[in-house]
């Protein structure tokens, strides 16, 4: 049985992220944080995770890229979901809206919608936790915004879909797990280093993939936790690191680097036609 390890309540994204991915047939276990997710995979009580690691419109999530340095976990697979807000409430209440609670970052993507409707925003702890706490005491004139997973989930109807502003909205998760994921024909890698502090060290380091003509699809900085106004490098490129040329570049990268490592090489997630991802894999295979 695949059981896959995701942040929050039933209902919330990453739980969409998870079927989307997986197929219906996994069990998915909720975590409180981010830190339980590596926990439950260490410990068996999952299989995989399903880690949200940058959205579209907020940029990426720090906690998640920090987590990947200090855990031996591996990142096998990628899916880019499309988050489609939905305006929620209990049976009978659509008419009489007056106030929306949901996640703030959630308020924050449909303030134009909710400034329109002239609704009052209530920040709740989470988008999928608004619509089970709304479920569990049903009160009049009020709404979540959630997703329709969690109208699903929690007996709520859906008064509107899509109230985002930005349409396109999407959050890339990494599913991580124990071990290396299969080759796949269309594969990223994903990497942190650290550089020494002198002149030319970091673009000398980036021209091992120039001079092997390899794409990178993202290059983030992020503080060093144990050594303050240092700095780590999460880098994204394309192909596999068994590839000859990836394998030759990170050799180069190993000569002028205080030390690189591999978070894995696992199959691009390709975009589908309803907005969402698919991830090329056969991680339910292994």
């Amino acid at each position: 049985m695949t059981i896959v390890a995701f942040q929050g309540e039933h209902g919330a994204y990453s739980e969409e992220a998870c079927y989307q991915h997986f197929g219906e047939s996994i069990t998915t276990l909720p975590c409180h944080a981010f830190e339980h997710i590596f926990a439950a995979i260490d410990e068996g009580r999952a299989t995989y995770g399903m880690l949200p690691v940058e959205n579209s419109t907020a940029g990426s999530i720090n906690k998640s890229f920090d987590l990947l340095l200090e855990h031996d976990l591996r990142v096998q697979g990628e899916v880019l979901l499309r988050v489609r807000h939905c305006l929620l409430t209990t049976p009978g209440n659509a008419h009489k809206i007056t106030q929306v609670r949901s996640h703030p970052q959630a308020l924050a993507q449909c303030e134009g919608f909710l400034n329109r409707a002239g609704y009052q925003a209530v920040p709740w702890y989470d988008t999928a936790g608004s619509a089970k706490d709304l479920a569990a005491k049903p009160e009049e004139g009020v709404a979540v915004i959630a997703s329709k997973l969690s109208a699903k989930t929690y007996g709520l109807d859906i008064v509107q879909e899509g109230i985002e502003d930005i349409q396109f909205n999407y959050t890339r998760f990494f599913v991580v797990g124990d071990g290396a994921a299969p080759r796949s024909e269309r594969a990223k890698t994903s990497i942190v280093f650290a550089v020494p502090e002198q002149p030319g060290t970091l673009y000398n380091a980036i021209g091992e993939f120039a001079n092997r003509r390899i794409n990178l699809t993202k290059i983030e900085s992020r503080p060093r936790r144990n050594r303050p106004w240092q700095y780590v490098f999460y880098l994204d490129f394309e192909g596999h690191w068994e590839d000859p040329n990836a394998g030759a570049a990170l050799l180069g990268l190993l000569g002028r680097a205080a030390f690189v490592k591999l978070l894995g090489s696992y199959p691009a997630a390709t975009p589908s036609d309803n907005g969402g991802a698919t991830a090329q894999s056969q991680l339910l295979q292994i």
